[in-house]
């Protein structure tokens, strides 16, 4: 194995490493705000600088900036991050084969009394369907999940069908930082969760990452603050999404850390 090769494999583990950890699972401020559907919530960088999370919104219906963004989606989509299951619910309710995962049982919960699929678990986790989704999305910033672009995108190119796409909402300002957070409610400060890895990104940082990796830029585009990105993979192939072969994969009962989410 090659130095690049070792050293693509080292970011991977300590991703996964943090991700298995899962403090923004055991975060109880993030928890309690998605039952609530509303805030105040924030990360916060080491150095106290407070990064504002949407809670509102996400917890909304998806709005028409989202259904854009789900207008590009091709063959079955796995939504990671999905939080409180707004995009699951979009797709679920326009017939398509979608997936949403979380590390937080708040989120796969909410999603879940919406209508849509979920699973507990990490990206980097072993995942229904790998190599079979036709697109993989990354939005309210996920493209930070773990605090390693390039370990992330190597997971997702692993999930794609040949050729799939990833779509991806970036910073709106151009930043490349990777950081220690937490998740605080600035209103009852002694409730936080614990430090974990996370990245911001641009839009010109996360396609100079992207193009390293060997990922092809299918399009860009913003929609008032909100800047997107299209990836297509590396790979490429004729072949389509098996839609079939990822559903049956899903089946279970009920939800927990291990089986993914169905109607009840």
């Amino acid at each position: 194995m090659s130095g690049s090769a070792n050293g693509s494999a080292s970011r991977t583990r300590s991703a996964r490493s943090a991700a298995a950890t899962a403090p923004w699972a055991a975060s109880d401020p993030y928890a309690a705000a998605l039952r609530a559907g509303r805030g105040p919530l924030f990360l916060r960088r080491t150095d106290g600088w407070l990064l504002p999370l949407e809670v509102e919104r996400w917890c909304e219906r998806a709005d028409a900036v989202d259904r854009e963004v789900l207008d590009r989606c091709e063959g079955a989509v796995l939504d990671v991050g999905c939080g409180p299951g707004r995009l699951v619910a979009e797709l679920s309710a326009r017939g398509r084969t979608v997936l949403g995962i979380d590390v937080s049982e708040a989120a796969v919960a909410r999603t879940v009394r919406l209508g849509g699929q979920s699973l507990r678990r990490s990206v980097f986790d072993p995942l229904p369907g790998e190599g079979r989704w036709g697109t993989v999305l990354l939005m309210d910033g996920n493209v930070g999940i773990g605090g390693d672009p390039r370990a992330l995108l190597a997971r997702v190119a692993a999930l794609l069908t040949p050729g799939g796409l990833l779509i991806a909402e970036t910073a709106e300002a151009d930043v490349d930082e990777h950081a220690q957070v937490q998740v605080v409610d600035v209103t009852a400060p002694r409730t936080a969760g614990g430090c974990f890895p996370w990245a911001r990104l641009g839009t010109p940082a996360l396609i100079r990452h992207a193009g390293d990796a060997g990922w092809r830029t299918a399009a860009q585009w913003s929609s008032g603050a909100r800047r997107f990105v299209t990836l297509r993979s590396a790979r490429s192939s004729a072949e389509t999404p098996n839609s079939a072969a990822v559903i049956n994969s899903q089946r279970a009962r009920k939800p927990s850390a291990d089986s993914p989410a169905t109607d009840r």
